[in-house]
């Protein structure tokens, strides 16, 4: 009898400046991973290149079935741990890992990634690429500026969302 596999999403943290390769390395060992990476444009001295970086720095997130996939992914070179409580992984949502992917189509929208929740108003999107998306107001202005905070990772990303657009809740 063949045993179903249950996958849920969850982030692990690795090495500095191996997000790419762990990332590579997860799907050569045919597990789904999924790396928000964001364009940016960096200088250097002689030159200016287009670079992709990733989105939060030290995080690959992989679609695995915890029971019988985890050792696989803990055995990846650079893969340091799984992002959780204690000993336990942290569970990412689907719609987590959605909004994800809309933030990296959406790159104008975003401004920064910050990691402690700020003070603010909450509300939630009601048209556009963000719709449904609920978050924490953080500055005021022409385009109000929201910061989404994945509790599950204990990350946050600012994106600017018109003001129109946002229901409070």
């Amino acid at each position: 009898m063949i045993e179903e596999l249950n996958p849920h999403w969850y982030a692990v943290y690795v090495r500095s400046r191996y997000e790419k390769k762990v990332h590579q390395w997860l799907e050569e060992k045919e597990l789904t991973s999924f790396l928000p990476l964001l364009e940016t444009m960096r200088q250097w001295s002689d030159r200016k290149k287009k670079v992709y970086e990733p989105l939060f720095r030290g995080y690959v997130f992989v679609n695995i079935d915890m029971k019988h996939e985890h050792i696989k992914v803990l055995e990846t070179e650079g893969v340091v741990k799984f992002i959780g409580i204690g000993r336990n992984p942290s569970v990412i949502s689907e719609r987590d890992i959605e909004w994800l992917r809309t933030l990296v189509r959406e790159p104008d929208a975003l401004h920064q990634t910050v990691s402690t929740m700020p003070a603010g108003r909450k509300v939630r999107v009601l048209a556009g690429p963000f719709k449904d998306l609920e978050g924490i107001v953080v500055k005021q202005g022409r385009e109000d500026r929201m910061v989404i905070f994945f509790d599950s990772i204990m990350q946050g990303i600012e994106v600017s969302i018109i003001p129109d657009f946002l229901l409070p809740l």
